[in-house]
């Protein structure tokens, strides 16, 4: 019996080990050894096909291609419901758009579809950001809280990491979500922060990562849906083809 208990205390304690011991830098590691065992990612040259869901109006189709080494990033986007479609080229500091095939439209058109470099250098960050999680948490101007918490997110524990950025890259604070057995990213989410630093409670997003997509030998999350942090509203899903 003494000795059942003694194996009993010895399994609680190694089992509370893993949040106590690890640093955030350990952690980000061994999930980007899950995700990106080959470190390919910061030489990525590959396609994407999404389709994003929203709870109101039609889906959304885009293909991107995208290849880190050369600087290269392409979107066109498009709606099944109508015949209109965007693309943005940015090859290094050369930016080229097209609306509906054509890379001459007026300034009026222009405005009401947002056909601006500003907006293709958007796509070019939201994406590469998002689908380069969580190699991408190695960046410059990137802060990693070394504390890794251990919570309970609908209904499952996971270890948690925190991370700010600079104020030239973002306010936002973002919290990564990682399955404590294969370190697998599951969770993401931001807050935005006020004038000290701290966390707004009642602002930002999480997204739930379902599914494994390999592409180029990196483990993408298939399906990312999205709700608000303040009532669990949902807002859309992404699908990786």
């Amino acid at each position: 019996m003494y000795r059942s208990i003694l194996f009993f205390l010895f399994f609680i304690a190694v089992s509370g080990l893993n949040a106590q011991t690890i640093s955030g830098e350990e952690l980000l590691e061994k999930a980007i050894s899950y995700h990106d065992p080959e470190g390919n990612w910061n030489q990525f040259n590959g396609e994407l096909f999404i389709t994003m869901k929203t709870s109101k109006g039609a889906d959304r189709d885009s293909h991107l291609k995208i290849n880190l080494s050369e600087e290269y990033f392409y979107i066109k986007s498009s709606s099944p419901k109508d015949t209109i479609t965007k693309e943005f080229t940015l090859q290094k500091e050369a930016c080229t758009i097209a609306f509906c095939g054509s890379t001459t439209f007026t300034a009026e058109v222009a405005k009401k579809n947002r056909l601006t470099c500003k907006s293709a250098k958007f796509y070019k960050n939201y994406y590469t950001y998002l689908f380069g999680l969580p190699m991408k948490l190695k960046d410059p101007g990137t802060t990693i809280d070394e504390k890794v918490e251990k919570k309970i997110f609908k209904g499952k524990e996971y270890l948690v990491l925190k991370v700010s950025y600079e104020e030239a890259v973002g306010k936002d604070i973002w919290f990564f979500y990682f399955d404590p057995k294969s370190y697998a990213m599951e969770v993401y989410q931001f807050f935005r922060s006020d004038e000290e630093g701290a966390v707004k409670p009642a602002t930002g997003e999480y997204i739930l990562l379902s599914e494994i997509k390999v592409v180029n030998d990196i483990k993408m999350p298939k399906i990312r849906a999205w709700y608000f942090n303040k009532d669990d509203k949902y807002l859309g899903t992404d699908i990786l083809k």
